[in-house]
């Protein structure tokens, strides 16, 4: 498993590089022919579950500035049998009534060509897919055949797990049989063990995925990382810095009493207070002073990771010269004990400079990987006596 975002970052480029990585998709603007702004903001229930429910929350919702998108389950996926799957076609009857009355969008999930079909009839106007449908190619392909018959923007949430290429390819298969209108939900990943989060943000995949397809939008769902109400608006407020074009925020008209996720939900005055509190950064500015300052303190990073490459240049071709002696020696590789000593004396310089101990060790792990593997390499080929340089 990917053990720090350089190390993903890496290991993207590796696999990614000179592919074909375009998407035929249009803005968020020419969704619907009007501009949404940015960031989208999306709220409504985990799930809907009476016509009461729906049609109170839309209306609390339709009152706060900036939201003109409102989300509800319908067909629920749950991990167990005999728990709340969703109302099914009736509560499409509710949100199209919603929609009416209030303006809103309306944005369900869809897992089936005949979800699709239903939600279609209703004149819902955003379809969403969800994590478990991601995970599995084949349905997705199904999927894709319906999506691409009907002209409404798809928003795909990432797999359960931190998988980037299952991702694109869920966004390449759509795109593929016709759908121009997509955007990525960042929800979150299925964490194997209990942790402060219901999911584990994994930040750096969002992020790549963002530097591969610019023009994607990508949506963060801060409810499902959450996993708690009172923990939303940190989550919000860390994709916004991040560079995230919107939210979608789980909002019912009485948590407590919900059906599904009651926990991670927050009420409309709630949902209206955080977006109040919550700063919206932008991308750029127009401050010429902030703009030279910035572009001198890159060109001095620019310059510092110049010589850090030289350095792992250097490094590397020492690693090749001690390969050739251990191979002149019948000497093996891996030397445990000297890689524990390296890991003590990083850690503890680290902790001088001020850096996090988990990204220097995981930056010394693929550094010793690599000398590992050119040490290997050298010994494969082969070599006749070398005096020793030292």
């Amino acid at each position: 498993m990917v053990s720090s975002p350089f190390l993903f970052y890496l290991f993207v480029a590796i696999n990614t590089f000179g592919e074909d990585l375009m998407l035929d998709i249009v803005s968020t603007d020419e969704w619907f022919g009007e501009k949404f702004g940015r960031p989208i903001i999306i709220g409504g229930p985990c799930s809907a579950e009476t016509r009461e429910q729906v049609l109170a929350t839309a209306n609390a919702i339709a009152q706060i500035p900036n939201i003109s998108i409102f989300r509800a389950g319908v067909w629920k996926p749950r991990t167990r049998p005999g728990t709340f799957e969703g109302m099914g076609l009736q509560a499409l009857e509710w949100l199209a009534e919603a929609k009416e009355i209030t303006g809103l969008k309306m944005a369900v999930e869809v897992a089936t060509p005949a979800h699709v079909e239903a939600a279609m009839k209703w004149g819902i106007d955003i379809l969403w897919v969800g994590a478990r449908t991601v995970s599995n190619p084949f349905s997705i392909q199904e999927l894709a055949a319906a999506l691409g018959r009907v002209d409404v923007p798809v928003l795909v949430k990432n797999p359960i797990n931190p998988d980037i290429e299952l991702w694109i390819g869920a966004l390449e298969r759509l795109n593929k049989e016709g759908c121009r209108k997509l955007a990525a939900i960042h929800r979150g990943f299925y964490p194997f063990e209990k942790r402060g989060l219901r999911n584990i943000p994994r930040w750096e995949v969002s992020i790549e995925l963002k530097r591969l397809y610019p023009d994607l939008p990508i949506i963060c769902d801060p409810s499902h990382i959450a996993g708690k109400w009172e923990l939303v608006q940190g989550i919000a407020q860390q994709a916004l810095d991040l560079d995230m074009d919107g939210l979608m925020i789980e909002t019912h008209i009485n948590p407590p009493v919900a059906l599904s996720d009651a926990r991670q939900q927050l009420n409309p005055q709630q949902l209206q207070e955080v977006l109040t509190s919550m700063s919206f950064p932008t991308s750029t500015t127009a401050n010429s002073d902030f703009s030279r300052c910035i572009e001198t303190l890159r060109q001095r990073i620019d310059s510092i990771d110049g010589q850090v490459l030289e350095l792992l240049g250097q490094r590397m071709k020492i690693a090749e010269e001690i390969g050739r002696f251990k191979q002149q020696q019948n000497v093996t590789i891996l030397q445990v004990n000297r890689f524990e000593k390296m890991l003590r004396d990083w850690l503890e310089q680290a902790e001088s400079l001020d850096l996090n101990s988990n990204f220097v060790k995981s930056l010394l792990e693929m550094v010793h990987k690599e000398s590992i593997l050119r040490q290997e390499s050298v010994m494969r080929v082969g070599v006749g006596e070398k005096k020793f340089p030292c």
